[in-house]
């Protein structure tokens, strides 16, 4: 009977690991808002990180946070990097990698802690009547252990939840 039951284990985990190695190989979350505000208004709030403590909801993770800003100012070239006791927010580096005003912002996000990874975040902003339609969409290589991890922990809907907050509380100052 023992040895019944650990065939049995051992297959479920074994199914595991191969529907695991099905998970793509990229991970991606975007999310998207239309913000009555012009362009070069909604722009100079994201590519400006002393802004982001306003409508970013990882600022308000950890009020005690490490915050150092370098670089350029704003635009390509600035920095952001961070360490935290929380482990929501952990430790980590944003530079923004590409900026064409006022319509695009790419972000490479680098995490140290609560685990390691390199991330490309992509902000595109789009007018569309009397309103800017605005866009972040993160990708990111999605490892064999992260697709194991995403069985048990849909951190897709976390990401997502937290764009969601991001591009409210942007609407919310860029249309004051």
């Amino acid at each position: 009977m023992v040895h019944i039951i650990i065939i049995i284990v051992a297959a479920l985990f074994t199914a595991l690991l191969i529907y695991a190695a099905t998970k793509p190989d990229k991970f991606r979350v975007w999310r998207s808002t239309s913000i009555k505000a012009s362009p070069d208004r909604i722009f100079a709030l994201i590519t400006d990180f002393h802004n982001w403590n306003a409508w970013s909801p990882y600022e308000q993770m950890d009020p005690e946070m490490k915050r150092n800003l370098s670089g350029k100012p704003r635009g390509k070239g600035a920095v952001y990097e961070w360490e935290s006791n929380s482990s929501k927010a952990g430790i980590g580096r944003m530079e923004i990698v590409e900026s064409l005003p006022p319509s695009k912002a790419v972000i490479q996000l680098d995490l140290a802690e609560p685990f390691e990874i390199r991330s490309i975040v992509e902000f595109t902003l789009e007018t569309k009547d009397d309103a800017t339609q605005v866009t972040c969409d993160m990708q990111a290589m999605n490892p064999y252990l992260r697709k194991v991890m995403g069985i048990f922990y849909d951190r897709d809907s976390v990401i997502a939840e937290e764009f969601e907050e991001g591009l409210a509380n942007l609407k919310t100052i860029a249309e004051r």
